[in-house]
């Protein structure tokens, strides 16, 4: 099993954190990972992607070129990697950033109100969060329940008090993008 995940967005939006976190839960699980940030000068702002490979063996390269599980947190992501995926992949999608729908029709791509459902739960900074959890959904490999102990094991102590949000926001993705997932024909 080799699973391969680009997160990609804008700087401040968390894409780099979210790697960590979802690399930092496969590695607690006794898996094989890999994580390759990736950003502009800017930083905040500029663009920010990360690269995350989770293998049950050793990984011969970290490079991806056709990610078959993409998060896109903006549109210049969303139209920068989507005609890179692999066929039959999932491209989770902040639709809140994204005024446009799929140019193919040969991945599965599920539009998340990203930054409205981090609102709702009080913090818009979440929006990272909401997007893992909805990527989840795809992957069996890693849990929801893996996600926030890693959140728990590696989150800063100056930052625990955030942990009840996170958990929230993971799981309101979670479960948008598996309510969008059965709507999929079998």
């Amino acid at each position: 099993m080799q699973k391969e995940i680009i997160i990609s967005g804008f700087g401040g939006q968390g894409v780099l954190f979210a790697g960590q976190v979802i690399a930092y839960a496969a590695m607690d699980t006794g898996k094989q990972v890999t994580w390759i940030p990736s950003y502009g000068p800017e930083m905040r702002g500029g663009t920010a992607n990360c690269t995350v490979v989770i293998a049950d063996h050793e990984i011969g390269s970290p490079l991806v070129k056709n990610p078959p599980l993409v998060i896109a947190l903006n549109l210049p992501s969303f139209d920068k990697y989507e005609p890179m995926m692999q066929a039959g992949g999932t491209l989770i999608v902040n639709q809140s950033m994204v005024d446009r729908g799929a140019k193919r029709d040969d991945v599965h791509v599920i539009m998340v109100p990203c930054n409205e459902i981090a609102e709702e739960i009080g913090d818009k900074k979440l929006v990272n969060m909401v997007a893992v959890g909805a990527l989840l959904s795809a992957v069996s490999e890693v849990t929801l329940k893996d996600i926030e102990k890693a959140l728990e094991g590696h989150l800063p102590a100056r930052h625990k008090h955030l942990l009840p949000k996170n958990y929230e926001a993971l799981k309101r993705g979670y479960e948008y993008a598996q309510r969008e997932w059965d709507k999929v024909p079998a």
